[in-house]
C-alpha cells in the first residue's frame, strides 16, 4: 500500500488538512483530550429540554470552563504553559458567543474566526492583554476566509458526528436520548478546541514571524499532529 504524501506545512494548509490533523491528532491523544468534553458535555446536560432563554444562560455561565478547556488544548498543541492573561482572554472573547449562537451559529463562528486566536498568542508568543487581542485580530484576518471555513466545518463535522451518534446510542425513552447526548458531547466537542488551537499555527504562518517559542526534545511526547513546528517549516512562530 503507497505511504500517503507528508502534509502541507501550515501555510499552505488547506481547511480539509486542518480537519484530518485535528481527527488524527484526536485520535492518537484521545485520553488526555477527552475531558476537554466535559464543560459542554456538563451544560448541554442541564439545558437540555428547556428553551432558548435557559439554554442561552447555562451556556454563558458555563463560559469560564469552555474557555479553560481551550486554553487547556492550546497548551497541549503548542507545549506552553498556561497563563492567566491567556485564559481571562479566552474568557472575555467567548462571553458574546452564547448570545450570537441564539441568533445563529455562522455569527459566532465568525467572531471567533477574527477574535478567537487571541488566546493562543497570550500563551505562545507571550504577549499582554491588549497586545493579545491586537494579534488575535491580525492572526483572524490574516486568511480571514481560512479562518472562517476552518471553524465552521469544524463545527459541521461535529455537529453531523453528534447526530450520528446519537442515533446510534439512544434507546427508547427519555433517559436514553439524554445519555446519547451527554456521550456524544464528550466526545466529539474536543475536536472544536484542538481544530481552533492547530488553526493557530495556520494563521500565523500566514501573518508572517512573530516571537518564537521553542521546546526541548524532552516535550516531545505528543502526537506531531499536536506540534505546531511538526511539519518542518522555517518559520519560527509556532514552533513549540
Amino acid at each position: 500500500m503507497p505511504e500517503l504524501p507528508p502534509p502541507l506545512p501550515p501555510a499552505e494548509r488547506t481547511v480539509g488538512q486542518l480537519i484530518a490533523e485535528t481527527i488524527r491528532a484526536y485520535g492518537a491523544n484521545f485520553w488526555r483530550v477527552l475531558p476537554l468534553g466535559v464543560p459542554i458535555a456538563v451544560s448541554s446536560q442541564i439545558s437540555l429540554g428547556y428553551d432558548a432563554n435557559v439554554q442561552t444562560v447555562v451556556l454563558f455561565a458555563f463560559g469560564p470552563l469552555i474557555a479553560l478547556a481551550y486554553v487547556y488544548a492550546c497548551h497541549l498543541v503548542h507545549h506552553v504553559p498556561l497563563t492567566v492573561t491567556a485564559y481571562a482572554t479566552a474568557v472575555l472573547i467567548f462571553a458574546p458567543v452564547p448570545l450570537l449562537v441564539r441568533a445563529a451559529v455562522l455569527p459566532a463562528v465568525a467572531w471567533l474566526a477574527l477574535f478567537g486566536l487571541a488566546p493562543a498568542a497570550a500563551m505562545i508568543e507571550r504577549l499582554g492583554f491588549r497586545a493579545a487581542l491586537a494579534r488575535g485580530r491580525r492572526l483572524g484576518t490574516a486568511d480571514y476566509v481560512h479562518a472562517l471555513g476552518s471553524l465552521a466545518t469544524l463545527v459541521i463535522v461535529v455537529v453531523a458526528s453528534e447526530l450520528t451518534l446519537i442515533a446510534l446510542l439512544r434507546s427508547q425513552g427519555d433517559n436514553g436520548q439524554r445519555i446519547a447526548h451527554g456521550l456524544a458531547d464528550l466526545v466529539l466537542s474536543p475536536l472544536l478546541y484542538l481544530g481552533g488551537a492547530l488553526l493557530y499555527a495556520d494563521q500565523a504562518a500566514r501573518v508572517g514571524s512573530g516571537r518564537p517559542h521553542r521546546r526541548s526534545s524532552r516535550d516531545a511526547d505528543l502526537h506531531p499532529a499536536l506540534d505546531a513546528d511538526a511539519t518542518g517549516r522555517p518559520d519560527p512562530q509556532v514552533e513549540s
